[in-house]
C-alpha cells in the first residue's frame, strides 16, 4: 500500500522553541489520525526557515525544511485567512499556504499554539528537491539527497563526524570519544615491533584466534575489519536487505553506508520524552535489517539486552554496534559472544578505548555464513600488520584488566561531569548515561558551542544526528581537571550569550 506523503506547513514567531513547534505538529497529526512517519517535509516562509524551533522540529522528525518566498505564498488561496499574516508577509496564512504550494489537498486546517501555527496537506505528486518551483528553495542541501523509505531526504549531514570539530585546531577535545593518553606505551611498543615485518603480507590468523578466544567463540564467527566503519560498508554491500531500518539518533555511518550502497532506508526516531529508550514495537515488522547502537552514540543510553533480543527473528539481520561496550563496567547488556540470537551481527571497535582511530581496527561477530558473506566483500588484506598486532595485544589478559579499570574510571569521571552540569539551570542532560560521553540540551547550543571554541574547548554539535536538533551537544567524558576547566568555560559562555532582540 502506498504511504501518504504529508507536508506540514509551519508559521512561527521569532524565537519559538523546538518543543513548541514539535508538540504542535505531533498533537495536530495525532488528533487527525495521521502518522508522523508519513511527513516528508516541513514548509515555511523563507525568513523563518532558519528558526531553531523549526529546524529543530524538522531534525527530530527526520525531514527537510522547504522555504518559500512571501510572493510565492501570496499566490496560494487558503481556506482560513487571517489579517495579521497578510499585513506582515502578504499571505493570509503562512501555514496553510506553505502546506498547499506543492500539495493537492488540505487535510488539517491551521492549528495554533502560543507562538506557532501548522497545517497539514497531502502531496498529490512527489516534488523534486533539486528543481524548485513557485519560488521554493530547499533550506538544507541535504534535501537533495536520493529519497529513502518513510522520509524524503537524509536531512542532517550524515558524513559529519566529531573529528571535524578539532582537526588542525589547538582545542581541548570534548568532541571525539577516543580515550585520552592512549595508546599506552606497552601497546605502542607492540605496534612498533610489528613494523619489521612490513615487507610481508598481513596474516590475520593469530589476531582472529585471539578475538575468538576473548569472546569464547569459534573462529569462523569472527571477521577482522579496518574499524567499525568498514564493517558498516560491508554490511550495506554484502547482506541482502529489502527494508533496512536504522534506529536513531545514533552513529550516522550505518545509514550513510546503506544509502551509498543504493538502499532505501527507514528510520525509527527515539523520543527525548522517553529518554531515547527503545521500544521494540516501534521497529516495522517487515524490516529485514535493523541497526542499533548499544550503548548508543550520541545519547549514551544503554539498552537492556533483553530488549534488543526482541528485535531478532528469523529472516532479519540484527546489527548491534557495541563500539563503546568496553567502556561499560562488566560489559553488562552485551550481546557479543551470544550464539543463541538469530541473525545477530555485533560490531566492536578497538579505536576508542585504545586510542587507535588512526590505525583502524575492529571486528564483526556473526553467524559463520554471515561472516563469510562479509569477508567475500572485503578486499585482499584489508587489515594492516600493525593493526593486527594491536588487535592481538588488546585481547591479552592484562589488556582486558586495563580496559576494565578504564571503564571504572569513566564512571567516576562521568559522575563528576554530570554533577557539574546539574549546577546549570539552562542545561538538561540525557540520563542515565552509560557511555564515555553525555548528551546535553540547551537553548542556543550553537552559540554556546562557538563561545566554547573561543575559550579553547571543542564540543560535538548534535544537529547532524537524525532525531536531534541544533539545541543538542555531545561531550566526551574527561578527567576531573579537564572537566573543571570546561565547566568554568561553559559558565562564561552562558554568561557571554548576547541578548536577543525582541520583535
Amino acid at each position: 500500500m502506498t504511504r501518504a506523503a504529508l507536508v506540514v506547513g509551519v508559521g512561527a514567531r521569532r524565537g519559538v522553541g523546538t518543543e513548541e513547534v514539535l508538540g504542535l505538529i505531533r498533537s495536530t497529526l495525532r488528533e487527525a489520525g495521521l502518522a508522523a512517519g508519513d511527513v516528508i517535509e516541513l514548509a515555511t516562509l523563507d525568513t523563518r526557515a532558519a528558526e531553531p524551533g523549526i529546524t529543530g522540529a524538522a531534525a527530530r522528525l527526520g525531514v527537510p525544511v522547504r522555504a518559500y518566498t512571501a510572493g510565492a505564498l501570496a499566490e496560494v488561496p487558503v481556506p482560513n485567512p487571517s489579517a495579521a499574516p497578510r499585513e506582515a508577509v502578504a499571505t493570509r496564512s503562512v501555514a496553510e499556504a506553505a502546506a498547499l504550494v506543492d500539495a493537492g489537498e488540505l487535510l488539517v486546517p491551521k492549528q495554533k499554539s502560543a507562538s506557532a501555527t501548522c497545517a497539514v496537506a497531502r502531496r498529490s505528486a512527489p516534488a523534486c528537491a533539486s528543481a524548485s518551483t513557485n519560488g521554493a528553495e530547499p533550506f538544507n542541501i541535504a534535501a537533495m539527497l536520493p529519497p529513502t523509505e518513510h522520509i524524503e531526504s537524509a536531512g542532517p549531514d550524515l558524513r559529519h563526524h566529531g573529528d571535524e570539530e578539532v582537526r588542525g585546531l589547538d582545542l581541548t577535545d570534548l568532541a571525539v570519544n577516543v580515550r585520552t593518553d592512549t595508546p599506552p606505551d606497552w601497546l605502542r611498543q607492540r605496534i612498533a615491533a610489528s613494523l619489521v615485518s612490513l615487507a610481508a603480507y598481513p596474516d590475520g590468523r593469530a589476531a582472529r584466534t585471539a578475538v575468538a578466544e576473548r569472546h569464547g567463540l569459534p573462529e569462523e564467527r569472527v571477521l577482522l575489519t579496518a574499524g567499525a566503519a568498514e564493517a558498516f560498508v560491508l554490511i550495506a554491500r554484502a547482506l541482502p536487505a529489502r527494508l533496512p531500518v536504522v534506529v536513531h539518533p545514533q552513529f550516522t555511518e550505518p545509514e550513510a553506508a546503506l544509502r551509498a550502497a543504493g538502499h532505501e532506508v527507514g528510520r525509527v526516531l527515539l523520543r527525548p520524552e522517553d529518554g531515547f529508550r527503545l521500544d521494540p514495537a516501534a521497529v516495522p515488522e517487515d524490516a529485514d535489517l535493523v541497526v542499533v547502537g548499544n550503548p548508543t552514540n550520541p545519547t549514551s543510553v544503554l539498552h537492556p539486552a533483553e530488549v534488543l533480543e526482541q528485535l531478532a527473528r528469523p529472516g532479519r539481520t540484527l546489527v548491534v554496534d557495541e563500539a563503546f561496550m568496553d567502556a561499560v563496567p562488566g560489559e553488562r547488556e552485551a550481546l557479543c559472544g551470544r550464539t543463541d540470537v538469530p541473525g545477530l551481527v555485533v560490531l566492536r571497535s578497538l579505536t576508542k578505548t585504545w586510542g587507535l582511530a588512526g590505525l583502524r581496527i575492529g571486528y564483526v561477530v556473526a553467524e559463520p555464513a554471515t561472516a563469510a558473506l562479509l569477508q567475500e566483500a572485503q578486499p585482499l588484506w584489508p587489515v594492516s600488520s600493525p593493526a593486527l598486532a594491536a588487535a592481538e595485544a588488546c585481547m591479552e589478559p592484562r589488556a582486558l584488566v586495563e580496559a576494565a579499570d578504564a571503564a571504572d574510571r569513566i564512571v567516576v569521571d562521568r559522575a563528576h561531569l554530570l554533577a557539574g552540569l546539574a549546577e546549570f539551570s539552562e542545561v538538561r542532560v540525557v540520563e542515565p548515561a552509560a557511555g564515555p560521553f553525555v548528551l546535553l540540551r540547551l537553548e542556543r547550543a550553537d552559540e554556546v558551542r562557538n563561545l566554547l571554541r573561543s575559550r579553547g574547548f571543542a564540543a560535538r554539535r548534535g544537529d547532524t544526528f537524525p532525531g536531534l536538533g541544533s539545541e543538542y551537544l555531545r561531550l566526551a567524558v574527561r578527567d576531573r581537571v579537564t572537566t573543571n576547566r570546561f565547566l568554568q568555560a561553559l559558565d562564561l559562555a552562558l554568561q557571554g550569550l548576547p541578548r536577543r532582540a525582541v520583535d
